[in-house]
């Protein structure tokens, strides 16, 4: 894959890219605490398929840099889905498939809901990504509750410290946690983990925590954005949904597909929370029940 940038109004964002340049387009989108990397093997597939593949680098990961001194290093889903529209807009993409999970689903799907005619098809892993911060305030079940040790964790300045001195050891644990069944090694990791050097990197992550459970204000420039993600919009674009069978952070083994009014299917399939790095093909199968 081809290693490249491209200027946004507010970032240059970092972005792998192959397949042919003439080809449908197709982006995918990396969720915390994992990186660009984790959707190469996808985007392998699907540009020996003929389909031009975009992976850009998330705010606050790899190659990806703010431009300006004082932007606010926002981790809202309203960022996310704007920098998404932006990147879209830098290389002149009119309307692509997107796919996506974490973060990088919620991006995807702020995208599809709220400028579907830019959407050909969404894969979204997890179901429905947006959330309002005011339904996030009716807790969990007890054994529910102990997977999000890591966003109360954030919430303090305990755990700001760590993900500054010890982020390889938090993020680790995460993988470790999230995808039980993934036997990845080493290497794997370090390549990964080396997005995570990128100097926004904490800043953000710990304003995304914070912010979506009311514990830091939003960044002005999205409150309009915000406000219209946060009524949980339909998303009407057609969409696939996946599932992964062992997600350790993500107790739910059904699909509600109820805010998808375009629905073509669903699927229950191996993998952890990593789905798209995990169980490529399944990610791929999806897309191509779309396209």
């Amino acid at each position: 894959m081809r290693q490249l940038s491209v200027a946004t109004p507010l970032l240059d964002i970092g972005y792998l890219e192959a397949g042919p340049a003439d080809g449908s387009v197709a982006i995918l989108m990396h969720g915390f605490p994992y990186d660009a990397l984790a959707c190469v093997a996808a985007g392998e597939m699907l540009a020996a398929d003929g389909w031009r593949v975009l992976i850009p680098w998330m705010r606050g990961y790899g190659s990806t840099r703010f431009r300006h001194a004082e932007t606010m290093r926002s981790g809202e889903q309203g960022a996310f889905g704007a920098d998404l529209l932006a990147f879209m807009d830098a290389l002149a993409v009119d309307q692509a498939m997107l796919a996506g999970y974490d973060w990088g689903g919620r991006g995807a799907c702020a995208v599809a809901a709220l400028w579907p005619e830019r959407v050909s098809g969404l894969v979204s892993i997890g179901g429905y990504n947006l959330f309002d911060p005011v339904l996030l305030r009716n807790p969990a079940p007890a054994e529910d509750e102990v997977h999000l040790w890591y966003c109360f964790y954030f919430h303090s300045e305990r755990g700001r410290q760590g993900m500054i001195r010890n982020r390889r050891g938090v993020t680790r644990l995460l993988w470790q946690q999230w995808s039980p069944t993934w036997r990845f090694d080493d290497d794997t990791f370090e390549r990964s983990a080396a997005a995570f050097d990128n100097p926004d990197f904490v800043e953000v992550v710990i304003h995304s925590y914070r912010h979506r459970f009311e514990l830091a204000p939003g960044d002005p420039a999205y409150a309009e954005l915000e406000s219209r993600l946060t009524t949980l919009p339909p998303i009407e674009v057609p969409a696939f949904l996946l599932q992964g069978s062992d997600d350790g952070v993500d107790p739910r083994r059904t699909i509600d597909g109820s805010r998808f009014p375009g629905l073509v299917g669903t699927a229950l399939v191996p993998g952890g929370h990593n789905l798209i790095q995990e169980n490529p093909r399944a990610v791929v199968d999806a897309i191509r029940a779309l396209a």
